[in-house]
């Protein structure tokens, strides 16, 4: 019998992209497989089960995908966190830095209530900057985040060091070491 496989098995690396120097994760292969996928998804649960939420958010954009999936599972609402301009009606935003310049996100003004307790996804996290940019918009609107949950961490970026200091629980399936 062959060893069963874990999400991280799941993962393709491409080399050089989007530019050289670069191992870019790709988690579109793991979405495709439908074993992988569910698994994704109750592990990224797994941490949270049996705790009161209220919604999840989900970072743009691969995070709508995981967080969808994981607000229908727990009969949530999912709230998108978007780069800026892709949201209307009124929102507000939060400004954070890239490793290659800044970007904004933004979250409708209306969409987390004072007081709702709220889990954070994305696939990946790297330095810890958009998911940041989401804690605080999050925070500005009265949200309780209960947790952070990635699919993947990149331990060498500090993303995790950088959330916990802000002190967010923080849980990932998998870790890559390197770029």
């Amino acid at each position: 019998m062959p060893p069963r496989k874990t999400v991280k098995d799941y993962i393709r690396t491409i080399v050089d992209f989007p530019h050289e120097g670069i191992m870019f994760r790709d988690v579109t292969t793991l979405f495709a497989d439908p074993r992988g996928f569910r698994m994704a998804i109750d592990q990224m649960l797994h941490p949270y089960a049996g705790m009161p939420i209220d919604k999840v958010v989900g970072l743009e954009a691969r995070g709508f995908i995981l967080g969808g999936a994981i607000a229908h599972q727990l009969s949530l609402g999912f709230v998108p966190v978007r780069k800026k301009g892709k949201l209307p009606g009124a929102v507000i935003s939060e400004e954070y830095t890239l490793e290659y310049g800044e970007a904004v996100v933004e979250i409708h003004d209306d969409a987390i209530q004072p007081g709702e307790r709220v889990l954070l996804v994305d696939d990946l996290l790297a330095t810890g900057g958009t998911a940041e940019a989401g804690i605080k918009l999050i925070e500005r609107l009265g949200g309780e985040i209960v947790g952070c949950a990635f699919v993947i961490d990149l331990p060498d970026l500090g993303g995790r060091a950088r959330l916990e200091k802000m002190g967010m629980d923080v849980h990932a399936l998998c870790d890559f070491d390197g770029l």
